[in-house]
């Protein structure tokens, strides 16, 4: 049971980290004019906002793998985990305040699922420090 949980728990800490570097990828080097085009709100406020998130989703992505893939205080994939979540909390309420309520199914599966590496590196199947 316990090497399932392992398993399912990289899935979930490996989809987490390419998708915020994915994300982060965008916001940091595609041109405002480009990413406007996939989302709206990123050409209605200011660009070094948007880069800002930019760096935090790629802080989230090293935060959540690194600490478990060296084994290096891995207990910090659970607390970078924990900070995913509240930036998809964020991020949800960022839209619903633009009155972009249909936008935030990814931001809560996301978060669901930050939410349950977070737990499962916490308490379900911690990864041991070296």
């Amino acid at each position: 049971m316990k090497k399932t949980m392992h398993v399912l728990l990289w899935v979930a800490q490996f989809l987490l980290g390419i998708t915020l570097i994915w994300a982060a990828s965008l916001k940091l080097f595609q041109p405002i004019e480009q990413l406007k085009t996939m989302w709206p709100w990123t050409g209605e406020i200011a660009p070094a906002l948007v880069r800002s998130t930019g760096v935090i989703d790629l802080l989230g992505a090293l935060g959540v793998l690194l600490p478990s893939l060296f084994r290096f205080k891995p207990l910090l994939a659970s607390i970078a985990a924990f900070g995913i979540v509240l930036l998809m909390i964020s991020a949800s309420v960022f839209h619903v305040f633009r009155g972009e309520t249909p936008q935030i199914g990814f931001n809560i599966i996301f978060g669901l699922i930050a939410g349950f590496v977070a737990y499962g590196r916490w308490k379900l199947a911690p990864i041991p420090s070296k």
